[in-house]
């Protein structure tokens, strides 16, 4: 079974930036989705240089030993199975898809994990997440201090919920809410 096991954060700042490499500007769109039970995305990454990779992904609930709960300083375990596809595959389902994300990614250069951070466009501007895959749940993890609070586990932050539900159809209040920087 493969295992994604993720930490998510909200950035506060632009203190990110001296750490960033590898951009991308990625499309996902979601062609099924709900409950946080299953989820089949379609991913359209392109790097600066003009290269295109585009993705498959099947997301489900961690079964068994590998599930765990995801709570502030805990990871949240899901099976993923990623399959690469043809770029002209991703588009073609992309305009089948009603729920989409842009953002551009960037690889971070972290350590503790595979760090990455999203900055998300359109919609779902001016949010900014920092994620790091890690090799066991209960991995600790150095959280920079440009992560303002954790989000793992939160389900309506999730790309997938995102998609659904932008920010900014968010009533203001509750958009202000997550926004304003606070302590982890």
């Amino acid at each position: 079974m493969a295992l994604e096991i993720e930490r998510r954060f909200l950035v506060s700042d632009d203190q990110w930036r001296p750490h960033a490499q590898r951009a991308r500007a990625i499309r996902q769109g979601y062609l099924a989705s709900g409950n946080g039970e299953l989820t089949l995305r379609v991913r359209l990454a392109r790097a600066v240089d003009g290269a295109m990779e585009a993705f498959l992904t099947l997301k489900l609930p961690a079964v068994g030993a590998a599930a765990a709960s995801a709570s502030p300083g805990l990871a949240l375990t899901r099976q993923e199975y990623e399959y690469p596809i043809p770029a002209i595959d991703a588009e073609a389902l992309l305009e089948q898809s009603a729920h989409q994300v842009s953002k551009m990614r960037y690889g971070l250069d972290l350590p503790g994990g595979d760090w990455v951070l999203d900055v998300f466009e359109a919609a779902n501007a001016p949010l900014v997440v920092a994620e790091v895959e890690l090799e066991r749940a209960d991995q600790a993890v150095a959280v920079p201090s440009w992560c303002s609070r954790e989000i793992t586990g939160r389900r309506e932050l999730s790309n997938a919920a995102l998609a659904h539900r932008p920010l900014a159809s968010w009533p203001a209040a509750e958009r202000e809410a997550l926004l304003l920087p606070r302590g982890r």
